[in-house]
């Protein structure tokens, strides 16, 4: 299993990022993939989660309605839509495989600093 995360960088509070996460290495449509984040000094937190088959999202309530979770199971790429960013949303941002909290295997991490 390979995760690989891209699309991170540094971004005005109130702009925007899509982070990507290429895998392989398994059937990827038949899973359940997440994003999680580690802000600097902080624990792991979970972002957001997909269904196999896109049909249920879940986001933590602190990004609901600004960060969008889809999927390309034909390109086997996991994505992350994230609008009206915010200061409190800087960390290391990975990729992981499996549903909120139950997850296998992780990917390198891509660094979001939300910073004026």
């Amino acid at each position: 299993v390979q995760l690989v995360e891209s699309g991170g960088g540094l971004v005005q509070p109130g702009g925007s990022l899509r982070l990507s996460c290429a895998a392989s290495g398994f059937t990827f449509s038949s899973y359940h993939m997440s994003w999680v984040r580690q802000a600097p000094g902080k624990g792991l937190e979970w972002v957001s989660s997909i269904s196999g088959g896109s049909s249920r999202t879940t986001y933590l309530d602190a990004v609901k309605d600004r960060f969008t979770i889809f999927r390309d199971n034909a390109e086997n790429t996991l994505y992350l839509q994230m609008n009206s960013l915010k200061p409190e949303d800087t960390a290391v941002y990975y990729c992981a495989k499996g549903p909120k909290n139950s997850y296998d295997y992780w990917g390198q991490g891509t660094q979001v600093t939300v910073s004026s």
